[in-house]
């Protein structure tokens, strides 16, 4: 899957407290953290740039994001797709935006053994659980959304599913931590990963020229062993450029950060920690002077693009880098043997 001749390299030099730094500071009184100053917030990404402020020690700052969370759940359980300001800009409710606050509950949790926490947001999460199953379709895909006049949007995501899958699996964890039983969370996971494993053909949402679309299945855990090692291989060459990293997109030459960081996971997840070391290494010096990670870039004309520094762009390094050097207990939550 890869040139012989590269090697993972275990003396990356990453300024971690830079990249946890640029979160803290991008992070709002409220515990809203944006994608930038100036640019919107959606639940996800929020979610994610909160794991990274977890990974970096800064538990207060990840408190006060799902403080945030909570503050702003709406009556069903979801959130708005974005957020400007503090206002709604997008009334979309996204079935995947919503469940992911239960991944990033179990990380918390796997950090910081704080118990009493994740009872005190319980009913957050299971609302936000509860919204996303309520959008699955019998054959077991999830709906992608509510529209902002309420409708469901019959459409399912091959990506967004495979990580309420995730989702799923984290929130029954922690219902496992505080002794609780969710029989309609099980069958629902249950629904959704045989449809991701063996009726594809449902996510009718066709996003394949996006690289989340290829490796999501596996970082999330739907597919393991060799059903996934099959995937990774057979559209490797698609989307990888070798010594740069992974393309949003198989057709534009936009190599990003946060989806190459991502393949990092999904190869830790399924025990290729060389291949996923070497991947990162390709990757490791996009750095602007303040050792904060850039998004993206094209090749190979090596323009930067966009210049913004992105918090969730810097968290996923972060999570990346925990997968790699163990850093955090919460270093195997994507694991598939943590799951067996």
């Amino acid at each position: 899957m890869h040139q012989p001749g590269y090697k993972f390299k275990r003396d990356l030099a990453v300024d971690i407290d830079a990249l946890v730094a640029l979160i803290a500071a991008n992070q709002k009184a409220d515990g809203e953290i944006p994608w930038c100053g100036g640019q919107k917030t959606d639940p996800w990404d929020h979610v994610e740039a909160a794991m990274g402020l977890t990974i970096g020690g800064r538990y207060a700052e990840a408190r006060r994001a799902f403080q945030w969370l909570a503050a702003n759940q709406l009556d069903d359980g979801s959130w708005y797709a974005a957020y400007l300001d503090g206002a709604p800009h997008d009334r979309t409710r996204d079935s995947n935006l919503a469940a992911y606050v239960a991944v990033g509950l179990y990380h918390f949790y796997r950090v910081t053994g704080d118990l009493d926490f994740v009872a005190a947001h319980w009913p957050t999460m299971a609302r936000a659980m509860d919204f996303a199953i309520g959008l699955q379709t019998k054959e077991g895909p999830i709906n992608w959304a509510l529209d902002p006049a309420g409708r469901v949007d019959p459409m399912a995501l091959l990506t967004g599913s495979s990580s309420i899958y995730m989702s799923l699996k984290c929130a029954l964890a922690l219902a496992g931590r505080l002794e609780t039983k969710v029989p309609s969370w099980e069958a629902a996971r249950d629904r959704l990963g045989r449809a991701i494993r063996h009726k594809r053909a449902l996510f009718n949402m066709t996003k394949s020229r996006f690289s989340m679309d290829w490796f999501y299945p596996v970082l999330t855990g739907a597919l393991t062993g060799e059903e996934a090692r099959r995937r990774i291989e057979k559209y490797w060459k698609k989307f990888v450029i070798e010594g740069q990293g992974v393309r949003c997109v198989f057709d534009e030459p936009w190599v990003t950060i946060a989806e190459t960081s991502e393949l990092v996971l999904a190869l830790t997840a399924m025990g290729n920690a060389e291949l996923a070391g070497i991947v990162f290494g390709w990757i490791s010096d996009k750095c602007y002077d303040d050792g904060t990670f850039w998004c993206g870039f094209t090749y190979p004309d090596m323009v930067i693009w966009p210049e913004d520094k992105i918090t969730w762009t810097n968290a996923v390094v972060l999570m990346a880098l925990d997968a790699l050097f163990q850093l955090t207990p919460a270093h195997d939550i994507f694991s598939h043997d943590h799951w067996r």
